[in-house]
């Protein structure tokens, strides 16, 4: 089997068939969110890892549970706040005739994570209802947006430090393709911690020095024996999504869920800490109606992952708030 990832191109979720994306940026202050759909249907799992997690319909996705299929995925910033942008999303598939068949009608089921973006711009700004609605009317099949855009537009990454040495985070995704089936990934990412090229494990965007100018590499800053700011749980996170159009069980949506945090282990450090929600949902199309075995799957979710955190960085954009604060991209620091 052959690996189809060209170097001009990553790849995109929407690559896997069956999937659409549209995401929602408020334009008051940085914020918004990002509908990962599947009209169809689709076999769903989720893995959440980070200490602090912002979740809903999460319980149902446990492989003993009843419900097999979902119908959309929604990310969003505004911390709990923002898990309203769900509901929005429920409507607005609800009004297509989309959900799970309870005999009166049609229950859409659209499980969703957040990240806590309130520390930049007006924290009264955040997702609601409507958000989530723009953001499903919104969805294509085309490649999606990256940088500041949906659930990335407020994320900010390398905080360890305090914010005014941090950097702007946001959305990334990409794709791989073996064998005919394709495994794609979305990530919105508001990590505490460094982000990492995941071939050669050099930071790409974090921490700065004092001065603002370079790098620090937090992790060898951590291990010299710099102390960390004092840090406010769950005012982090990376969430995504990773979506395959190969023929899998809710059991196996599960795994793929689990090594998927592999890819972000591989870009990010430190992950998963107790400042973090770090969440990650799996979607089953289905609609290759192939399954390479689970070790390729395994392998290929935690790639797609592990390159989609690294874009997200480097599609980012510098920012400036209102009240001041500036965020340099990987760019100025390249």
């Amino acid at each position: 089997m052959n690996a189809s990832l060209p170097t001009s191109d990553a790849g995109s979720i929407t690559r896997v068939a069956g999937i659409e994306v549209g995401h929602f940026t408020d334009a008051r202050r940085p914020t918004g969110c990002t509908v990962v759909m599947a009209r169809e249907g689709a076999v769903g799992g989720v893995d959440v890892r980070g200490a602090a997690p912002g979740t809903r319909e999460t319980d149902l996705l446990d492989p003993c549970n009843l419900v097999e299929k979902v119908h959309a995925i929604v990310l969003a910033g505004g911390s709990a706040w923002g898990l309203e942008a769900a509901t929005g999303a429920v409507r607005w598939l609800e009004e297509r005739g989309v959900g799970f068949d309870v005999a009166v009608g049609r229950l859409p089921i659209v499980p969703a994570a957040v990240l806590f973006d309130l520390l930049v711009g007006d924290m009264r700004i955040r997702p609601v209802a409507a958000a989530g609605y723009a953001a499903c009317a919104a969805a294509s099949r085309n490649d999606p947006a990256e940088g500041n855009v949906g659930a990335g537009t407020g994320a900010v990454v390398g905080k360890i430090f305090g914010m005014q040495r941090a950097m702007k985070g946001g959305v990334g995704t990409a794709s791989i393709t073996v064998g005919g089936v394709t495994v794609g990934a979305l990530i919105a990412c508001n990590a505490l911690g460094d982000v990492l090229d995941p071939d050669t494990a050099q930071v790409i965007a974090g921490a700065r020095t004092e001065d603002g100018l370079r790098l620090l590499d937090t992790r060898r800053a951590l291990l010299r024996g710099e102390p960390p700011q004092p840090l406010l749980a769950g005012t982090n996170t990376t969430i995504g999504v990773v979506a395959t159009d190969a023929a899998i069980t809710k059991v196996q949506a599960h795994r793929l869920a689990v090594a998927a945090h592999d890819g972000l282990a591989r870009s990010i450090n430190p992950v998963h800490t107790m400042s973090d929600g770090d969440t990650l949902f799996t979607l089953g199309t289905g609609v290759s109606g192939k399954h390479p075995g689970m070790l390729v799957l395994t392998t290929m979710a935690a790639e797609a992952t592990a390159i989609a955190t690294a874009r997200a960085v480097r599609a980012a954009q510098a920012l400036t708030t209102a009240d001041g604060l500036h965020l340099p991209c990987a760019a100025d620091l390249a």
